[in-house]
């Protein structure tokens, strides 16, 4: 059995969910997902603003780019995570 596509959405998360939102009505969709949505990292998403400031205790962006990528499973491509980590001090000051 063969099934056509015009667009084939792998995950479930937040951002797979969105765009099976936006692409619903205008072409034939289809999401593909290793998990049920709920158990996305969609939910465990901190927000706000994160950058090693210093402003309430030592900190450091090492750290946060450690808790960057131990936040994603240590899936997360640590070469963006360091530029992140980084850049994120002068952009949030």
């Amino acid at each position: 059995m063969y099934h056509r596509y015009d667009a084939l959405i792998i995950g479930a998360g937040g951002a797979g969910l969105m765009a099976a939102v936006q692409l619903a009505g205008k072409c034939k969709s289809a999401v593909i997902s290793k998990l049920y949505p709920p158990r996305s990292h969609t939910g465990a998403a901190q927000g706000g603003i994160a950058a090693a400031l210093g402003n309430v205790e030592e900190d450091h962006w090492v750290w946060h780019m450690f808790d960057t990528v131990k936040g994603g499973d240590y899936l997360v491509d640590q070469d963006a995570a360091e530029v992140l980590s980084r850049e994120a001090i002068d952009a949030v000051i």
